[in-house]
């Protein structure tokens, strides 16, 4: 299955108590810090409901040699 990076580049001070919880759900506790999940529809819909506060790569898996 296919990864994607998350990294949270903007503070979630300020925002609604659902859209933090969020970002600590996906495991992002610091600013510029990056988790990798799968993806899957449960992760995208958690990243939409925060798109604002952070961005989102895919990352290429390497073969077992």
């Amino acid at each position: 299955m296919a990864k994607i990076k998350i990294t949270l580049t903007k503070s979630p001070i300020g925002y609604n108590k659902k859209q933090r919880a969020t970002a600590v759900a996906l495991g992002l506790k610091k600013m510029h810090s990056s988790v990798i999940q799968e993806d899957t529809p449960d992760i995208m819909g958690k990243v939409r409901s925060i798109a604002h506060l952070v961005t989102v790569e895919q990352v290429v898996e390497e073969a077992d040699k």
